[in-house]
């Protein structure tokens, strides 16, 4: 086992040393732009998406209880990052009338058909848990704190 672990350690340092080796291949202005971008976005996820993310999941928490919370919020998660992958092909940067294969698709007629795939799947999910047998964890959530019973005493 400590082979293997050793093993992938070396070969994720290896394709990091290639990885920072490409990266050594650009221009000055091209290396400046991209450290620019991985500044922002550290910043932005930080001090946007964290708090933002962490204020919805307690506002959905009161919302949404019981077995409808993990399907909303797996949904809620699949529909940021679809966003977040829309966000550069959505206005369909690139295409001119004289080049009409750059972004030849309906980018945003398939960014909604994901978003409404990823959300009827809520309800559906809702319905096949209800078919399937309880589960131990299942009952652990319903109890409350007070539903600790009390403890033998010690000998």
């Amino acid at each position: 086992m400590r082979t293997v672990r050793t093993a992938l350690v070396v070969i994720g340092i290896a394709i990091g040393a290639y990885g920072v080796a490409l990266l050594f291949e650009n221009p000055v202005e091209v290396m400046v732009r991209i450290a620019v971008w991985a500044v922002v976005g550290a910043v932005l996820h930080d001090f946007v998406f964290a708090p933002v993310a962490a204020a919805l999941g307690l506002a959905g928490r009161r919302l949404f209880r019981g077995r409808w919370w993990t399907p909303v919020s797996v949904a809620g998660l699949c529909s940021c990052v679809l966003v977040l992958l829309a966000i550069p092909v959505y206005t369909r940067p690139g295409a001119h009338a004289d080049n009409m294969t750059v972004v030849d698709r309906d980018y945003p007629l398939g960014f909604w058909i994901a978003i409404a795939v990823v959300w009827a799947c809520v309800p559906l999910y809702h319905l096949l848990s209800r078919l399937l047998p309880v589960r131990q964890d299942e009952v652990v959530e319903r109890q409350r704190t007070d539903d600790v019973e009390s403890q033998p005493p010690p000998v």
